[in-house]
C-alpha cells in the first residue's frame, strides 16, 4: 500500500512539473518583417533603388545583387511586427517565415519575454 501511495504521489509531482516553463499558445495579427527594418522599410534609401518590402526582407528571387536583410550578407533575423511592438522569432528556420515575408498574417506560437516560438502562420485578410 505504501508503494502505491509513493507511486501516485510521484506521478502527481512529475505531472505537475511538465507544464512548468511552457507558455500557452497565442495568436498575433501582424506582419513578418526583419530585425533591421522592423515596421518601417526605407527601401529606396537602404537599398539604393525602388524595391518592395518583401524584397527588402528576403531579397529578389534570382538576383544575387539583392539578397535582402534576412541573408548571410546582412544578417538580420525574421521578426513579427504587431502594431508598434516588434517580437523576435526563436525558430528562424520555420519555413513559412520566408513564404510570408512582408505579408499580413496570423502567427500562432508561444511567447517568452519578447520572443515568439512560431508553430503556425496563416495569411491574414
Amino acid at each position: 500500500m505504501l508503494r502505491l501511495r509513493i507511486g501516485i504521489v510521484s506521478m502527481i509531482l512529475a505531472g505537475g512539473f511538465v507544464g512548468v516553463g511552457t507558455a500557452a499558445e497565442q495568436t498575433w495579427n501582424g506582419i513578418i518583417s526583419d530585425s533591421h527594418c522592423g515596421a518601417i522599410h526605407k527601401t529606396d534609401i537602404e537599398h539604393g533603388g525602388s524595391i518592395t518590402a518583401r524584397e527588402c526582407v528576403i531579397g529578389r528571387a534570382g538576383d544575387a545583387n539583392l539578397p535582402g536583410c534576412v541573408s548571410a550578407k546582412y544578417g538580420a533575423k525574421f521578426v513579427v511586427v504587431v502594431g508598434d511592438k516588434v517580437y523576435q522569432v526563436a525558430n528562424q528556420d520555420f519555413a513559412d517565415l520566408r513564404v510570408h515575408a512582408a505579408h499580413k498574417v496570423a502567427v500562432t506560437g508561444s511567447l517568452k519575454g519578447d520572443t515568439i516560438t512560431v508553430s503556425k502562420i496563416v495569411l491574414g485578410k
